[in-house]
């Protein structure tokens, strides 16, 4: 397993807050080993390192007696939403407090008019479009997995609507957040914009709970199109397909979803979902607006694409055609373990300029396959995104160093071309060797920030940068 940061751990103050908190919220405190153990999972390569304890607040003031606490003994906590992040950043590397938030899942508010709601950061991404459904609204950013809006949040997360819709960062209007001190901010309304002083949405979305412990989000919704149109398209080579993508965001054609798939991981997926796709690199599409838009969006991206030598566009605009293709797509992690059984995935994610995608792409491809690793490739290429998941012999030593190095020159060869070691997984643990290389002095102004909002380093310590 990979080393991770180990922190110096307060037995003392650890032990005195648990005893506190016991006494405050009795039952909605758990030290079992295995609770805690999953709440220090982080569905990856990295070791786990458990918390002493899971607390289960169900208000913005259970947060807030819960920090205090946990300030008055330096004692740190983590934020936890449902733990499908990918750099480990739900681990505790100095112990204390995993502070789980799903039980706090209310929908507060939708405004219709305004298309906007206000929810609690336990409400998944599923649950919260379900909710919207009857309104003819729904929420765009889907990173695949059932995630936690407030994870999603804090983690700056995107997903396959990207390209048209924004990530995150894009979608937040606003959000109520628990400071080092137990203090509560809110930092914007609800208005379509404001020049009121600093952007603290920004800084809070994307800052991994090293800031605050979110409570409350006010979120962009968007109508639910009048027509929906999904297409797949195979081509003969990678380079190809990527050609085609920047072809068509040059040429602004408003694509809601596009995504590369390698062949090796359509193999997989013709396997794991009962498909017959051709096991060749496969772009997958998906068009919103109305039904003469849609249209005219199809019709370009085929001409475009076959300039590219592309064959085998089909298009559907049915329901369960659609959701079959991009719940392939979705579960393109489970599909790829099938390709070595008993392997475990390391994924791992990089973000470049479109004109650079085409070359990182097959450049990763020829690492891999000097490395002498399946490694299947998919990616959000309309913004340049992409995903290598290395299947791996945990066991084996010798590969677990191969497959860290990898992660490495992969973080690397994306910063020398001008694009970051990850577009949407996050720093937390994995990544941080890799920030600095990428934003140089930039990550001590974000020290600075980090020290002066929490002095004590209490809030999630060890990810994102040494303080």
């Amino acid at each position: 397993m990979s080393k991770v940061t180990v922190l110096t751990r307060n037995e003392d103050g650890i032990a005195a807050a648990l005893g506190v908190l016991k006494q405050q919220f009795g039952e909605a405190v758990s030290t079992s080993q295995s609770l805690r153990e999953q709440h220090g999972h982080t569905t990856t390569w990295l070791t786990n390192q458990a918390p002493d304890a899971v607390v289960f607040p169900k208000t913005t003031k259970d947060v807030q007696d819960i920090v205090k606490i946990c300030a008055q003994y330096k004692v740190p906590v983590i934020p936890f939403g449902t733990g499908t992040s990918l750099e480990g950043h739900v681990n505790a590397p100095g112990g204390g407090v995993s502070v789980d938030v799903s039980h706090m899942n209310t929908v507060l508010e939708v405004n219709a008019s305004d298309l906007n709601c206000v929810i609690e950061p336990g409400v998944t991404r599923e649950d919260l479009n379900t909710h919207l459904r009857d309104q003819g609204l729904f929420f765009p950013i889907d990173p695949g997995a059932n995630a936690s809006l407030g994870g999603m949040t804090a983690t700056g997360a995107s997903g396959t609507n990207a390209v048209r819709y924004g990530t995150m960062k894009d979608n937040v209007i606003a959000i109520e957040a628990v400071l080092a001190d137990g203090s509560v901010i809110k930092t914007a309304s609800k208005a379509k914009k404001t020049s009121a002083g600093y952007d603290l949405t920004r800084l809070m979305v994307g800052s991994e709970g090293t800031l605050g412990l979110i409570t409350k989000i006010t979120l962009k919704l968007q109508g639910i199109p009048e027509a929906i149109t999904a297409a797949r398209c195979s081509f003969p080579s990678v380079d190809a397909a990527c050609q085609t993508v920047m072809q068509v965001i040059q040429y602004g054609i408003p694509v809601a979803r596009i995504e590369l798939l390698d062949s090796l991981q359509v193999k997989a997926c013709n396997a794991y979902a009962n498909l017959d796709l051709p096991e060749t690199p496969l772009l997958l599409l998906e068009f919103h607006g109305s039904d003469a838009s849609v249209i005219e969006q199809a019709e370009m991206f085929n001409a475009i694409a076959d300039e590219h030598g592309a064959s085998g566009y089909q298009t559907t605009s049915t329901t369960e055609e659609r959701n079959k293709l991009w719940q392939a797509r979705h579960d393109a992690y489970w599909a790829s373990l099938n390709l070595r059984p008993g392997a475990h995935g390391i994924s791992t994610d990089v973000c470049v300029p479109i004109s650079r995608l085409a070359e990182c792409v097959v450049a990763a491809q020829e690492k891999v396959a000097e490395l002498g690793f399946t490694a299947p490739i998919v990616g959000h290429v309309g913004d340049g995104n992409f995903h290598t998941l290395v299947l791996v012999d945990k066991g084996n030593d010798t590969e677990m160093r191969k497959a860290e190095e990898f992660v490495g020159w992969l973080s690397e060869l994306a910063i020398g071309m001008d694009g970051t070691c990850t577009g949407e997984h996050g720093i937390g643990q994995g990544k941080m060797p890799y920030l600095i290389k990428e934003l140089g002095g930039a990550v001590d102004v974000m020290a600075a920030i980090k020290k002066a909002m929490d002095p004590d380093n209490i809030l999630n310590p060890g990810k994102i940068m040494a303080v």
